[in-house]
C-alpha cells in the first residue's frame, strides 16, 4: 500500500502551474532524513533517501497552491509525523469558499487512494509516474 511520507514543492512552470511531488512509501516506520531535523522546517526539508520511495505522483495545476510543512517558520517535518500538522494544505484565498468545498489537507500517511479521492472532488486526477528511477540500482 503506498502511503504518503512527503509533499515536495518544484515551484512553477512557464505556465504558470503550481508544482508538486507526492512522495509515497510502502511503509511509514523509520523512514527520516537528516534535513528533517530543523525545528521549525524553514525550507530545509528535503525528500527522504530514494531507498525508502516506492512511487511519486505529480500534480500540476493553476488554481491549487499549497502550504507545506517544508516550508513553515512555527512547525517540523516530526510534527508532520506525529500527527500534529499536515504535510500540506490549500492557501486560504479569497477565490475558494471553504464553506462549499472541502479545503484540500494532505497528512502523513495518507494513502494513494485517500489523496486522489480528495483531487478527484476537484475534478483532478493524480496519476503515478510511470518508472521510477533508482541510480545507483
Amino acid at each position: 500500500m503506498s502511503l504518503l511520507i512527503f509533499v515536495n514543492g518544484l515551484g512553477t512552470n512557464y505556465k504558470g502551474d503550481n508544482i508538486y511531488e507526492f512522495i509515497f512509501s510502502d511503509t511509514i516506520e523509520d523512514i527520516w532524513d537528516d534535513s528533517w531535523d530543523h525545528k521549525p522546517s524553514n525550507g530545509y526539508p528535503k525528500p527522504p533517501d530514494i531507498d525508502y520511495i516506492s512511487s511519486v505522483a505529480v500534480l500540476k495545476n493553476f488554481d491549487i497552491e499549497l502550504e507545506l510543512i517544508q516550508n513553515s517558520d512555527f512547525f517540523s517535518m516530526s510534527d508532520s509525523i506525529d500527527g500534529v500538522i499536515a504535510l500540506a494544505w490549500e492557501k486560504d484565498n479569497e477565490t475558494i469558499d471553504f464553506n462549499k468545498k472541502t479545503r484540500l489537507v494532505f497528512r502523513y500517511g495518507d494513502t494513494f487512494e485517500q489523496v486522489s479521492d480528495k483531487l478527484y472532488e476537484r475534478d483532478i486526477i493524480l496519476e503515478l509516474e510511470n518508472k521510477l528511477q533508482h541510480e545507483n540500482k
